[in-house]
């Protein structure tokens, strides 16, 4: 794995661990090529580095988790229906442990746990279902092949190298914290330098030792440590890559070579499957040529068939609307008949034809009556007018008579 998940107790571990874990899931999830098999293949995007260790959307992380599940649980050789959103999950997540427990993963936390679709034991149950998926697809970890590093022998500097060290001012141990690894070579060549300065511009008596030989030794066995140079291989280190290039390199022409003759050996046997689909194809045209033919004549007929069947439908709709119109006066036709003859078998405007007639006689009585009266009463007038006037004539005639009588 990547990297080791840290042992110990207390709630940051853990929380350290959850993550470093679903890391190593998304390692797992690239060993069974997820990113072309399952986001692809089921039209999902590729998950995050800390996708089901952090909460950000419950719902839309319960449906990735119940999808990746049943994709490893497939690639397990066991296969489920592919969830679906809407989906019951308590039935969901039942399905899923017990497809788990049956491929030998334990599971020792309540199923509502895996409701959220993030956590500690959402990536549990994803490491054991990939752990499962890469066992069943034959992959092996195998242990790291680590480089062993050549250390440089030990050497005793010469009679130089002792002059440097009579003419250093500076502790051992300031000298050996300034020794660094990735300048070790300039450091060689500038101590070689400096030898060849001190030898070239100090006279011979300055090199004539004045102390004892024996505490010199001692001097040299306690300074000695202290002037090794450690050269280490850094994985870093350009040369260690540029051998890595020239193994890959290797490797890769060997296997193009064999890769290349099974593709020459394919291209060849698909050209020949090709020719033969070619000459098979000429041959049933050939054969069948003059079914052909007759399909193209039916097809012919059939076009004017259905012109045929469009003119005369459209005929056909025409009649159908006067038809229509027709049907629709005959029943006015109808309701107007039948209002007549309800109107003729009806005794009711005879009975109201008498009513009135009886009416009118009764009225025209009255007026007769009242006629006769006002004649009546003029007729009165009229004989009281004329007998008024009869008298009024008499009473003038009379009075003129006795004038004319008395005159005389």
């Amino acid at each position: 794995m990547s990297e080791e998940v840290v042992e110990g107790d207390g709630p940051g571990l853990t929380f350290m661990n959850t993550f470093i874990r679903m890391e190593e899931v998304l390692e797992q999830f690239k060993l069974l090529e997820y990113e072309t098999d399952f986001c692809e293949g089921w039209n999902m995007k590729p998950f995050s580095r800390h996708y089901f260790a952090i909460a950000t959307n419950p719902g839309e992380q319960f449906y990735a988790f119940t999808s990746i599940v049943a994709w490893l649980l497939g690639r397990c050789g066991t296969r489920i229906e592919r969830p679906q959103e809407y989906d019951d999950p308590n039935a969901t997540i039942s399905e899923i442990l017990n497809e788990s427990r049956a491929l030998g993963v334990s599971v020792d936390f309540p199923p509502a746990k895996l409701k959220t679709g993030n956590g500690e034991q959402v990536i549990y149950l994803l490491y054991s279902l990939a752990e499962k998926a890469l066992a069943k697809q034959g992959w092996v970890w195998e242990k790291p092949e680590f480089t062993e590093e050549d250390e440089p022998e030990e050497s005793v500097m010469e009679d130089e190298t002792e002059l440097i060290i009579d003419n250093f001012d500076e502790p051992a141990d300031e000298a050996e914290e300034e020794i660094e690894e990735d300048d070790s070579y300039m450091q060689l060549g500038g101590i070689q330098k400096q030898v060849e300065e001190l030898t070239a511009s100090k006279p011979e008596s300055v090199l004539e030792a004045k102390v004892d030989a024996n505490e010199w030794k001692l001097e040299v066995e306690r300074v000695l440590p202290l002037l090794k140079v450690h050269i280490r291989t850094d994985n870093k280190d350009w040369r260690h890559h540029y051998e890595q290039m020239q193994n890959y390199s290797e490797g890769i022409n060997v296997t193009l070579q064999e890769t290349k003759t099974q593709l020459d050996k394919l291209h060849a046997e698909i050209s020949k499957t090709l020719e033969k689909i070619a000459s098979r194809e000429k041959y049933i045209n050939n054969q069948l040529e003059h079914l052909i033919q007759n399909y193209r004549l039916n097809q012919d007929q059939l076009a004017q068939v259905k012109e045929q069947y469009e003119s005369s439908s459209g005929g056909v709709n025409e009649l159908t609307q006067q038809l229509a119109q027709v049907s629709d006066e005959l029943e006015q036709v109808k309701q107007q008949m039948e209002e007549r003859g309800n109107n003729m078998t009806d005794s009711g405007p005879l009975v109201r034809i008498k009513k009135a007639l009886a009416g009118l006689t009764t009225e025209t009585k009255q007026m007769e009556i009242r006629i006769g009266v006002l004649e009546h009463s003029i007729l009165q007038m009229k004989l009281r007018e004329k007998i008024g006037l009869e008298a009024a004539v008499n009473k003038i005639s009379g009075e003129n008579d006795y004038q004319s009588a008395s005159y005389i």
